[in-house]
C-alpha cells in the first residue's frame, strides 16, 4: 500500500492537533493510503506478544460487552474465534485511540489479535477503515473522541496510544511548562483510558511515543492501583522511541 509520510503535512505542527486538520487530509488521500508516524507495525509485534503473555484471552471472552452490538459484530463469533487464538494473550480485547489510518490494526489482526476496537475523532478515516478492512470482520471501527468514551468501566484488557498523545502536544510554547489546555486534555485521555480498563492482573495502558520521561510521565504518575514503567524501546539505529506501561496492580 502507499504511504504518505511526507504528504499533505500541515504548514505548522499545531495543526496535528486539530479536527480540521485531520479531516482534510484524510478526504485528500489516496485510497489504501496508510501512516505511522513513528515504529512500524511489525516492529512492535514482538512487545505485543509480550504485553499480552499475561492476558487471559478465556475471561476476554467472557467478558465481551455491549460494544460488539454497538458495532453491529457478532459477539458469539468474537468469543468463537478468541477460542481458537493462535497464543496465549491473542484474544486479549484491545482498545486502539486515535487509529487513524495505522497499519497497526492490520498487523496484529492478522497476527492473531482479532479483538480490536479501533477509535477516531475522523468520521472520514473511520468510514474508509471500515470498507479497506472488510475482509477482517471482527475488527470494529468507530467515530469517537479519546476524551470521552462511549463505553463503560472495565470493557477492555488492553488500551494503545501509538502517537495519539503526541499529536494533542503540538502546541506552540515551552515543553517544560505546557498548556493548560494540552495538559488537561492528555491527563483525561489516561482517565478516560484506564476508568476503561479491566481491574484485574494483565490490564495496561501502553503508550509508544518519541516522548522523553520528563516531559509524558506527568500524565501518567500517581494513578492509584496503577504502576507506571517506562523504557526504551529502539530501534537500534536512528531516533530513540520509549514505550509507557500502565499496569493494574491493585492495592498492593
Amino acid at each position: 500500500m502507499p504511504s504518505s509520510a511526507e504528504a499533505n503535512l500541515p504548514p505548522t505542527n499545531e495543526g496535528y492537533g486539530t479536527h480540521e486538520y485531520w479531516e482534510e487530509r484524510y478526504a485528500k488521500e489516496a485510497d489504501g493510503t496508510t501512516f505511522d508516524w513513528f515504529l512500524s507495525p511489525s516492529y512492535l509485534l514482538p512487545l505485543f506478544e509480550e504485553l499480552t503473555a499475561d492476558i487471559d484471552p478465556r475471561s476476554s471472552a467472557t467478558a465481551i460487552s455491549s460494544s460488539s452490538q454497538r458495532g453491529g459484530v457478532d459477539g458469539s463469533a468474537i468469543a468463537g474465534d478468541m477460542g481458537e487464538a493462535k497464543g496465549k494473550g491473542n484474544g486479549t480485547r484491545m482498545l486502539m485511540l486515535g487509529c487513524g489510518n495505522s497499519a497497526l490494526g492490520e498487523v496484529l489482526y492478522d497476527a492473531g489479535w482479532t479483538n480490536i476496537v479501533n477509535l477516531d475523532y475522523s468520521k472520514i478515516v473511520i468510514d474508509q477503515m471500515k470498507e479497506r478492512h472488510t475482509s477482517r470482520p471482527l475488527m470494529e471501527w468507530h467515530e469517537m473522541d479519546v476524551l470521552d468514551l462511549k463505553y463503560g468501566e472495565e470493557e477492555f484488557d488492553l488500551v494503545v496510544d501509538k502517537g495519539t498523545m503526541d499529536a494533542m502536544l503540538t502546541t506552540k510554547g515551552d515543553p517544560w511548562n505546557p498548556s493548560e489546555k494540552d495538559v488537561k486534555a492528555c491527563t483525561q485521555e489516561v482517565t478516560e483510558a484506564l476508568r476503561v480498563l479491566k481491574k484485574r492482573k494483565g490490564s495496561k495502558f501502553i503508550y509508544f511515543t518519541f516522548g522523553q520521561p520528563h516531559f509524558r510521565k506527568r500524565y501518567m504518575a500517581n494513578r492509584p492501583g496503577w504502576k507506571l514503567t517506562h523504557r526504551e524501546i529502539g530501534p537500534p539505529e536512528g531516533f530513540a522511541y520509549f514505550l509507557y506501561v500502565l499496569e493494574y496492580v491493585g492495592d498492593e
